[in-house]
């Protein structure tokens, strides 16, 4: 089969940062699914991984990629929640090898039923961030959905990306909350509003000042997607005592002692920890991914694809690398099809 790796982490400029291979084709066993992929997306995790991890002991290549829509063309003799021909999306696990290959094993219970009403480009770009976006709001801050008032507010740093933007479209139409994101251009502004926001704030600029000028002196739950290090003073002061504050980046330290004054609950969201450590409660993602499809079939949600970078190959998969590691990128970079 086609595949895109490398074997040596390198800067994305590099020639051999990413690389055309050829690989055996995969074979299902247990409760694996044999996908043939038709798209992925390309998120920031990709690109930090391509830049600090080698090949495991025992492999020539590290190949690259979590989220992917496809068919699936064979099943592992304990599969029960899907069949040869389904069409599925997912966010692939950590433990194996990556979505930037024509063919993928994946655990059924990671695995959910693709939109009827997308096709595979659009489905590509929602698993994995979609996946961090309801974790975030429902299991780890323990958000109600519901649109019973209660007047709480919540601030997603970041929101223009792929998580925010997602964040944001569940968080308005699943639950109560006044949503307010953050952007700094323009163009990420009008994305966000686009998806629902209820205010859309500028965090190149102190984060308590622009909402104090919204009407918002306190917030009652922060989500910081990114640069959490950079507006973690912002954060202190903007969130409301006994507040909720959630991160999904990777700060190289986290002093938490100034958030004790305001009782401030802390949660940390990694969409991988269930399958990484087989959780009794692993097939949660399987039904939350058919609970976000039946979403986006019902006009609820929408695709967050914002950018087609061609077929799945070594050169278009540098270009998308490179655009995410510029910080510019607004919602989804999706590739579609071999060439």
């Amino acid at each position: 089969m086609k595949a895109v790796g490398y074997q040596t982490p390198q800067p994305i400029t590099h020639a051999d940062a990413l690389v055309d291979i050829t690989l055996p084709d995969p074979v299902a066993t247990g409760r694996d699914l044999l996908v043939e992929v038709q798209a992925i997306s390309v998120n920031p995790v990709d690109t930090k991984v391509r830049k600090s991890t080698a090949p495991t002991e025992g492999q020539a290549w590290k190949v690259l990629g979590w989220d992917a829509s496809g068919i699936v063309k064979a099943v592992g003799p304990e599969v029960t929640l899907f069949k040869v021909g389904d069409r599925v999306w997912y966010a692939g696990s950590f433990a194996r090898h990556g979505t930037n290959a024509e063919l993928h094993l994946v655990d059924e219970r990671i695995a959910g039923h693709a939109p009827a009403t997308l096709d595979f480009a659009q489905a590509a770009a929602l698993p994995l961030t979609a996946i961090t976006a309801w974790e975030m709001l429902f299991d780890r801050l323990g958000i109600a959905p519901g649109k019973k008032p209660e007047g709480k507010t919540l601030l997603i740093i970041g929101a223009s990306g792929g998580v925010g933007s997602i964040m944001t479209q569940l968080a308005v139409r699943l639950t109560s909350l006044t949503v307010i994101g953050t952007a700094s251009r323009p163009e990420t502004r009008a994305w966000v509003k686009e998806l629902g926001a209820h205010h859309v704030i500028d965090h190149s600029k102190p984060l308590a000042e622009e909402l104090k000028a919204i009407g918002f002196p306190t917030v009652d739950c922060i989500v910081s997607l990114t640069q959490t290090e950079t507006h973690l003073a912002q954060i202190i002061e903007a969130i409301a005592p006994q507040g909720q504050f959630g991160l999904i980046d990777d700060p190289k330290a986290l002093d938490v002692m100034p958030f004790k004054r305001k009782s401030v609950s802390i949660h940390w969201e990694m969409m991988a920890t269930r399958s990484m450590f087989q959780t009794a409660d692993m097939v949660h993602q399987h039904h939350l991914l058919n609970e976000v499809a039946a979403l986006v079939d019902a006009g609820l949600v929408r695709t967050t694809l914002a950018e087609r970078f061609g077929s799945i190959n070594a050169e278009n998969l540098k270009k998308a690398h490179a655009l995410i590691e510029s910080g510019t990128a607004r919602g989804k970079v999706v590739l579609q099809g071999w060439a």
